[in-house]
């Protein structure tokens, strides 16, 4: 089921992605944890039978979202290419808080 939805999938590319960013260690950690929390809350918020718990854990996905992004931010050394993905991540993610509010 996880694999048909589209968010999850990037969210799972963009961790496996982050694991191979070279960064001191106390951002990589921190990178790793969050990168993973996206794709973790995603799926368990996928798994949730109503709109208002799905909102909850894709808001928390939102979240670990933006840690990244700062990390990222502070990472030494120029990293477009996951700044990238995270974008894209970070338009998925609003869609789908948008959607699930409207509910």
């Amino acid at each position: 089921m996880l694999n048909h939805f589209r968010t999850y999938r990037l969210a799972v590319t963009f961790h496996h992605d982050c694991r191979t960013l070279r960064l001191p260690a106390y951002l990589q950690d921190q990178l790793l944890r969050a990168s993973s929390s996206i794709a973790l809350n995603l799926a368990e918020g996928s798994g949730r039978s109503t709109a208002k718990d799905q909102l909850r854990f894709f808001h928390m996905a939102l979240g670990s979202l933006r840690e990244c992004q700062a990390a990222l931010d502070l990472a030494p050394t120029s990293v477009a290419t996951l700044a990238k993905q995270a974008d894209l991540i970070g338009a998925h993610l609003y869609k789908l808080c948008i959607s699930l509010e409207s509910k």
